[in-house]
């Protein structure tokens, strides 16, 4: 049993003003894994303060960025020390299989990485180049931080948000209110501690696990400067609508339903292999999964039953044994919500070709779904359109290439999607033409370097690189 006590506040444990803790059930088998405290409003109301303070006294944002960068670049080698406890933990409380928290540890180095390389190389301040060559006038443009940042994020891949957010922010010198999920409080209470051993000044980063009222009463708090959120589309919604009465700053990286087009003449067993990671990782639970797959007519029933046969093959169950693939939902609203898609993809009309809203035999003291694929789907069908959050696979099929491109936009998400074809700059302007902010060809994995973000409902502004790092700063230009 793993238990949490305090809250991370401005840097220091401190007591929390409900000292009640909650209680965190095992996706598997709803046993208890662990007890952490919440954060009230009283607590962010300190957190914020400190940060603000910190903010004020400026001791980190004037420190010089060379210094950031090494703090920074102390906490990543500290997280990657520890990326076995951090994997494990992760599986514990969220019910991701081992494969994917262990394959997501050198995923978190890369993106640490480029935000690393990123600050290194940024402009902090540059002198213009006058228009007029004669002109008495010079001026220089700096990239200050924002301020108290709000770092708000879900449950799904709770180390990934964290460190997509908290990393940028700090290296622009913001002080950071960590908002995180009452079901990650163990592992990102472990990220509390990895940042307490990295030494940043009093007050520049709080982590506070809280409930959605704390959350909001968070990113409504008037001493914060900007709102980064990873999470839902209605909660994004919300967030906006608050930054947009307040004028604070704000990003938004939000929901998908990201469809992958697989060409006539892509090689589909290939493409099925891709798509179990592409469609299936992290149980399912995934903005950027391609829950949509868009195939030919001249190949529909080809893939349909290479996906049965995949999707069939995927062993569900204790996310801690190392063949498993698909493990539990991370609570039982969650399961039942999935659960509750397949049937309505049922009375929609859709052909079930493997799946169903059972749950698997030999599991049902944990919350875990059937993996399902259907066919004969209709993109206006809810199934095709609204967020499952799960291992729910629809397959569409298409007459032309210009009706899989106006199919794979026919939603009112755009985050991510792929294109399978042999030919791969024929897939590159396909790619081209789909109105995501992320598309892979022939299953590559997403670039750290790049910025990652959604057009439509998918969210603002974007992440990584140096992108990331500069939405984090604000501009300031001086004449002489």
């Amino acid at each position: 049993m793993i238990t949490y006590d305090r809250l991370f506040v401005g840097g220091t444990w401190v007591e929390p003003s409900d000292p009640e803790p909650l209680d965190i059930p095992s996706p598997h088998d709803r046993s208890m894994i662990g007890r952490a405290v919440q954060a009230r409003p009283a607590d962010v109301d300190r957190a914020v303060a400190a940060a603000r303070a910190s903010f004020e006294q400026g001791v980190w944002r004037r420190t010089p960025p060379a210094e950031r960068i090494a703090a920074l670049r102390r906490f990543n080698a500290l997280r990657e020390e520890n990326a076995e406890h951090v994997a494990r933990l992760i599986s514990l409380e969220n019910g991701s299989a081992g494969w994917f928290t262990r394959a997501g540890q050198p995923g978190l180095t890369r993106q640490a990485n480029a935000y690393l390389r990123a600050a290194e190389e940024f402009a902090w301040e540059e002198a213009l180049v006058p228009s007029d060559p004669e002109s008495p006038v010079r001026s220089v443009v700096r990239r200050e931080a924002v301020g108290v940042v709000a770092a708000v994020i879900p449950w799904n891949s709770p180390f990934s948000s964290a460190t997509s957010k908290i990393i940028p922010a700090l290296l622009a010198g913001n002080s950071v209110v960590l908002k995180v999920s009452p079901e990650n409080s163990l592992s990102m209470g472990f990220l509390a501690e990895l940042l307490e051993r990295v030494g940043l000044p009093e007050g520049v980063i709080s982590v506070l696990p809280a409930d959605r009222e704390t959350s909001e009463y968070l990113v409504s708090h008037r001493d914060v400067d900007k709102i980064a959120f990873t999470g839902s589309t209605g909660a994004g919604r919300r967030i906006a609508a608050i930054a947009g009465e307040q004028l604070k700053r704000v990003s938004l990286e939000l929901g998908g339903k990201s469809a992958a087009v697989i060409l006539p003449d892509a090689d589909i067993d290939r493409a099925v292999a891709g798509l179990k990671f592409g469609s299936l990782l992290n149980n399912g639970e995934s903005c950027i999964a391609q829950t949509r797959v868009l195939a030919p007519r001249s190949r529909y029933e080809e893939v349909v039953a290479a996906l049965k046969e995949l999707v069939e093959s995927l062993k569900v169950g204790d996310p801690s044994e190392p063949d498993t693939f698909i493990g539990p939902m991370i609570r039982p609203d969650q399961q039942e919500r999935v659960r509750g898609y397949i049937r309505l993809g049922i009375e929609e009309g859709a052909r079930l070709v493997t799946g169903g809203p059972q749950v698997p035999e030999g599991l049902e003291k944990g919350n875990y779904v059937t993996p399902t694929v259907f066919a004969d789907v209709d993109n206006s069908m809810r199934i095709a359109q609204e967020e499952i959050f799960g291992p729910v696979l629809v397959v569409i099929a298409y007459d032309d290439e210009d009706d899989a491109v106006r199919i794979a936009n026919d939603s009112e998400y755009g985050l991510s999607g792929g294109v399978w074809s042999a030919d791969e700059e024929h897939a590159l302007a396909v790619a081209r033409r789909i109105r995501t902010g992320t598309v892979t060809v022939n299953g590559a994995s997403v670039a750290f370097d790049g910025p990652f973000g959604g057009f439509k409902a998918s969210g603002i502004g974007r992440e990584y690189g140096a992108v990331g790092l500069g939405t984090h700063t604000e501009y300031k230009t001086i004449t002489v």
